[in-house]
């Protein structure tokens, strides 16, 4: 596991060593500037995806709804907090070390006092929330173009950088990944990997029926709607802009606004 991560950071080193400035970096990841190679296929996939998201998704969000508030408040917590071993590594890896020194405070407070992260003491006590950052982010800044847009089975929208920096989980980036699918131990099975993974995206998606709904509603190419809104939600992560982007506000690909 270490020589993946220090290959890992190594290959990431190499790569900022032939960065842009951040202008170049803000024009390669202009939305405009990404080019749909594989659109006949893009728009195959975002069909099929839309199906399953009519026939079992939406339909599992409206139930995960019935749900009080203060859980589903408080699994959307948990998941946050879990977030934080992705969003550690990368903070340190883009040079946010003040950054990454709160979210590791947030991690341990809220784990441990915060139970398993299930209530956001950190945030009580006046640790500030950060965005959540991911391999891909980190490759954007470091210089590497997006690349093709893609639409992925299940997993929706992304780009070939955005792909390969989630590739980088299975690479010993994603300590969780590690302590469940790759190691065998007596405390973790592969499972619940991908139960906090299916639980992730029901909280999102039960998070936006709404504003998808309207998006569906008001577009005339829902394809192009929703491939606009995922690319410039991730200039505006690249970019660390507060700024609301669009139909987009300024927390995460999660709370799409009406």
């Amino acid at each position: 596991m270490l020589k993946k991560l220090i290959l890992l950071i190594a290959f990431i080193v190499s790569i900022s060593l032939n960065s842009y400035a951040d202008n170049k970096v803000l024009i390669k990841n202009d939305p405009s500037e990404v080019k749909d190679c594989f659109e006949k296929i893009n728009r195959m996939t975002f069909s099929l995806n839309m199906a399953l998201d009519n026939i079992i998704f939406e339909p599992v969000a409206k139930a995960y709804r019935i749900l009080p508030s203060p859980i589903r408040s408080g699994v959307s917590n948990s998941l946050n907090n879990l977030s934080n071993l992705v969003t550690i590594p990368n903070n340190l890896l883009q040079g946010e070390f003040k950054k990454a020194g709160n979210n590791t405070g947030r991690l341990i407070i809220n784990t441990t006092i915060g139970v398993l992260g299930f209530i956001d003491v950190a945030e009580k006590i006046g640790f500030s929330k950060y965005e959540k950052e991911d391999y891909g982010q980190t490759l954007a800044v470091h210089g590497l173009g997006p690349g093709c847009y893609i639409v992925l089975p299940v997993l929706g929208p992304t780009t070939v950088r955005d792909a390969a920096g989630t590739f980088m989980n299975t690479l010993g980036g994603d300590p969780w990944y590690t302590a469940t699918v790759t190691n065998n131990n007596h405390y973790f099975e592969d499972s619940d990997y991908f139960y906090t993974k299916l639980a992730d995206g029901i909280d999102f998606r039960s998070k936006n029926i709404e504003s998808f709904e309207s998006i569906e509603k008001n577009s005339v190419d829902l394809y192009t709607s929703m491939k606009s809104l995922y690319l410039q939600d991730r200039q505006k992560k690249i970019l660390n802009s507060s700024g609301i982007v669009d139909t987009m506000d300024d927390s995460d690909w999660d709370e799409i606004e009406n």
